[in-house]
């Protein structure tokens, strides 16, 4: 775990794990909103896990090659790691659709992408002496307004052009 003492690999662990979790979660929500569909939801599962993960390595991989005082090592710490967790945290939501209904997998779904939240948020406040309780509140409450959002895209989209 040595690599994990790097502050690129802790960026790409925070950054990866927790736009794996929200985008994913918010993607599921939304998918199921507007279209009722396992093909859709998985699909859009399967492209987050790839293509996403890739976007956010790039997308981290550039802005720590803006800072000047940044060494390639961290550069390349924070893009595996970014792409890896990210990848793994976005894949790991095809599992209960795979396993369950859709209507239970959805719900599974958003349970563990919020314990996700709940658990590097605990760990991010202990790191920085910070309270845990103010620090997962305001994670959740982020979170939790990703799904809201994302539930009424799905029914708009539904509604107008389903």
């Amino acid at each position: 775990m040595e690599f994990l003492k790097s502050d690129g690999a802790r960026t790409g662990l925070f950054f990866g794990a927790t736009s794996g979790v929200i985008t994913t979660i918010g993607l599921i929500v939304g998918l199921n909103s507007g279209t009722r569909s396992i093909t859709a939801v998985l699909g859009g599962i399967l492209v987050i896990a790839v293509a996403d993960a890739m976007s956010d390595a790039l997308g981290i991989h550039l802005a720590e090659e803006a800072d000047p005082n940044t060494d390639h090592g961290h550069v390349w710490a924070a893009t595996i790691m970014t792409f890896l967790t990210k990848f793994v945290f976005s894949i790991s939501f095809a599992v209960p659709l795979l396993l369950l209904p859709l209507t239970t997998a959805v719900a599974v779904s958003v349970a563990w992408g919020l314990f996700v939240i709940v658990v590097l948020s605990y760990f991010l406040a202990k790191s920085q002496d910070e309270s845990p309780f103010y620090i997962i509140g305001e994670h959740l409450g982020i979170a939790i307004l990703v799904l809201v959002f994302s539930h009424y895209i799905g029914v708009w989209v539904a509604a107008t052009f389903g």
